[in-house]
Parts: C-alpha cells; structure tokens; sequence
C-alpha cells in the first residue's frame, strides 16, 4: 500500500474508521456522505481518518474519487463545502485486500500503527457472507483491543437468515468483541420520527394515560414501498418480507411503540423495557401461524403510470419462486398494559406509494351521541406517526359538520417535521454513525433483542416450511394489496388504512 503519513505520537483522541467492503454502494451512499455531514457540523473528533478495506485494486486516489462522488451526489445538504469534504479526504487510506486474507490486517495493523490512532470503529460494510472471515481475522490479529483507546465494531443487517444462524453469529462475534464493542445497525433506529416516538409517549401528559387497552382497540403499523426488489434480487428472493422486514423493522417499531418508560434514558434501560415487550409477544407456530399472517406476491401492474413487471419477472428472481413480497402478521403483547389488544404489522413492496406509519386507533364512543345514529366509526379518533416520507404526527378527530343536523365528520390536526424544523433533520446515518463513535448504544439492537425478534419469526418460518403453501395469493402492483388481506383484518371487525 502506498506510504501512509506517519504520526510518530499516539493519540488517544482522534479516532480511525475502517470501512470494510468500502468499495460498495453503501459506503458510497450512506456511509461517507453520513461523516460529511458530521464533519460540516464540528462532531467529528479531531484528528478522524478514514480507512477502507476491499479486494478490488484500488489507489487512496481512486477511492478518494469514489467517496467525494458520493458525498456530491447523495449528499443531503447542497452546495458542498469542498474544504471541509477535502479535509476528511486527505486523511482517507485505501488497504487492498481479500476479507479472508490475514495478510491484508496486517497492513491494517501496520496502518493503524503509521497514522498513530487508537480509538477504532470497524464497520462492517459487506454482505453477510463476509462477517465471519472478517471478525475471524481481526481477532487473530489482535486488533479488537488496544491499551491506550477503544475499539468498536458496526455489525450491518440482516443478523442472521434464522435464529439458528444469529446465535452463530453471535458466538463469532462474542469470540473476539465484548457485547459492548458491538453495534447491531438497524438504520430505522436513527430516523428522527423513529426516535420521536420516545418524546411523544413520555414527554406529554395527555396521550400516556390513554396508552393502553383500556383506550385503544387496536395498534396498524405500516411499512409499504412502491418499487420492486431492483438489484437485489439474489438476496430478496431467499428472504422475502419477513426476514427483509418483518424481523427488524416491523418489530423494532412494535417495541417502541409498546414498551414501558424505562427508568434513565440509556442504552441498557431502553433495550431492556424493548426486550421485555418481545417476550410477551404471543408466540405463533403450527396452524396458529398460518391463521395469524398472510403473505401474496406482485404480478405486473401499473406505478405512476408505467407497467411494470410481476416480481417473478424481476431479472434475478426464480421463474416458480413462491418468496412472498407482501405480509401480514396479527400479534398480542401478553403483559397488563396491551392484553387483548391486536397489533396488526403489515409491509409489501409494489404499493401505491412509499409509506412507513404507525397508526394507533382508539375505541370507540359506547353510546350514540344525543340519541343521534352512531356516526363514530366514519369519524373514529386516530394518531397516526408518520415515519416517512412526510414525517409528522396526525390525531383525526370526530367534528360537527355545519347545518342543522348533528352529524360527525373526522378532521385532522396535523405536525409536520419540515414545517415546524425548517432544517432537514439529519439522515439515520448520521445520527446512528455518531452514536457509535460516541459509544451511545441506545439506538443499536442488543443481542438479546435479536434472539427475541428470531425466535418469533422463526416459529412463522417454521409453520410456512412445514405445513406447506397451500395457495400464494397475487395482487396487481400498484393497487393496495391482495383482497384476502382485507378479509385476514375484516375477521376481527377491523380494516386497513389505505396506503
């Protein structure tokens, strides 16, 4: 590797970020327009450099060139300030290596050595298949420790394919890093509405007391997206929706929804009261599973007015697979607070438009109002948290329309993030890379909360392989979904938002 300039004097406060897979969209995209911003803010600590790992045959230049056009095009503040982004280039260093070459971390020891830093940040930014060959050898390099800083390691979803392959990976990770070196990233944890939810339940006294089954009939959470699988089509159609989405998204939003106020702010408290609501969901298995989710695939369609092909079209997907692009699951929580009350998760791609909320809808008023017929359920009371695209909060209210009868409309009271903070709140990325060089897990998934969130899923796995598909619906893209999943809400009483 070209010389590194040599920094002879240790320092304990700078830090090093070594990206592995650098060479990858999500570096280019997310990771180094993500330190941009935090550096065009003062967050970053000082002195801060870069290093990136991968096989391909690249120079510091080259790589250098590749992140600049990252930070240019994805970056979320416009213009770019080229002192700051040719600052943090200046310290950025290429190590060309196979993951499972040990010779490559030894020139990243060599490197660490030359730029004098001993705070580092691994971050995992490669396909699952490499996590094993690259946490292997940072231990047999002795790398996950140093005598004069810490060292942390950044562990991308998906955790795992099933619980079976999450607790190996565990077992590797525990091999070399303690559980506090590991951040599990679920990038929905750094969205600002996602972290919100926290503000909004403990921060207000109206809304807390009516957080329970007394009050609420029942609890949407709604993760919906207009485009197909694009490019990864490898990897989606031996997942689908519920290892995609269901296992961490869906549920992480379930848990920060349900869980109780923990008693400090901090990574150990929250994960603990997230925990807890994972192992009071109902576990579904067997027929239980089957009666309790329901999954469908696209076939072509029409999205803004362009068709668009049948997911088994999609370049890259088997022409028989069966792989699911919509689901939806009824859970319980079975603890005080929401015993009885349904949480419906939903999530498919191909819908109308791109969507993430949780809808939470109260019970209804129990007698007619002023002997009127009851017009309560064209005006039902609904707070719905939007996560994205618009994030916000809307509680819709029952109101006279004017005239001479009493009749209930539903209005809305509305919050928007963009009207209310002028500023673009920051990218997950941002948030949730500065909380690992910080040493904040709070918004980072524990390895207990993995096992909860697998062993859940896995019991629904576990009914569809063994009890076969007895039929996979279809919808048409573009459309709100199948009709039987109409008919899997319509049981309870209840019907979906629309998307």
């Amino acid at each position: 590797m070209p010389e590194i300039e040599i920094n002879n004097e240790p320092c304990s406060d700078g830090v090093a970020i070594v990206i592995f897979g650098v060479t990858g969209d999500l570096a280019r995209r997310k990771l180094m327009p993500a330190l941009y911003e935090n550096a065009k803010n003062g967050r970053l600590p000082v002195p801060f450099y870069i290093l990136g790992f991968a096989r391909r045959p690249w120079s510091h230049e080259q790589m250098r060139e590749v992140l600049r056009e990252g930070v240019e095009d994805f970056g979320r503040t416009k213009p770019v300030d080229n002192e700051i982004l040719d600052a943090l280039l200046e310290n950025a260093y290429y190590i060309e290596s196979a993951f499972e070459d040990l010779e490559g971390y030894r020139k990243l020891d060599e490197a660490l050595t030359q730029i004098g830093v001993q705070n580092t940040l691994f971050y995992l930014s490669t396909p699952p298949g490499n996590y094993s060959s690259i946490v292997k050898n940072i231990g047999q390099s002795r790398l996950e420790t140093c005598a004069l800083g810490w060292r942390r390691i950044v562990v991308e979803k998906p955790f795992g394919r099933d619980l079976e392959t999450a607790l190996s990976l565990d077992a590797e990770l525990h091999a070399v890093f303690t559980e506090d070196q590991i951040y599990r990233m679920d990038h929905y944890l750094g969205k600002e509405t996602v972290q919100n939810i926290h503000a909004f339940r403990f921060g207000n006294g109206i809304f807390e007391p009516l957080w329970n089954r007394k009050y609420i009939d029942h609890i949407e959470i709604t993760m919906a997206e207009n485009d197909g699988v694009g490019t990864r089509a490898g990897y989606y159609d031996h997942a689908g929706v519920i290892r995609d989405v269901f296992q961490n998204h869906l549920l992480q939003l379930l848990t920060l929804t349900a869980m109780e106020a923990p008693a400090v702010f901090n990574a150990k408290a929250v994960r603990d009261e997230k925990v807890k609501v994972l192992k009071s969901i109902v576990a579904i298995k067997g027929e239980e599973a089957l009666e309790n989710t329901f999954r469908a695939q696209y076939v072509s369609g029409t999205i803004d007015g362009q068709r668009v092909p049948s997911y088994r079209d999609e370049p890259g997907v088997a022409p028989d697979s069966t792989t699911e692009t919509y689901m939806a699951a009824r859970l319980f929580i079975n603890n005080w607070r929401w015993a009885g009350v349904p949480f419906y998760l939903r999530s498919g791609k191909r819908l109308p438009r791109r969507v993430t909320e949780i809808a939470i809808q109260f019970t209804q008023v129990p007698l007619a109002l002023f002997g009127q017929r009851n017009l309560a359920g064209e005006a039902p009371n609904v707070l719905v948290l939007q996560i994205q695209p618009d994030e916000g909060i809307t509680l819709y209210l029952g109101a006279k329309a004017p005239g001479s009868v009493m009749q209930i409309q539903p209005v809305k009271m509305r919050f928007s993030y963009a009207e209310a903070f002028p500023s673009d709140p920051p990218e997950a990325y941002e948030r949730l890379l500065l909380d690992s060089l910080l040493g904040d897990a709070t918004l980072f998934t524990r390895s207990d909360e993995v096992e909860e969130a697998w062993r859940l899923t896995d019991g629904i796995i576990g009914a569809w392989e063994e009890l076969g598909l007895r039929n996979l619906p279809v919808y048409e893209a573009g459309t709100q979904g199948p009709h039987n999943a109409d008919d899997f809400i319509q049981m309870d009483g209840r019907r979906w938002r629309e998307i």
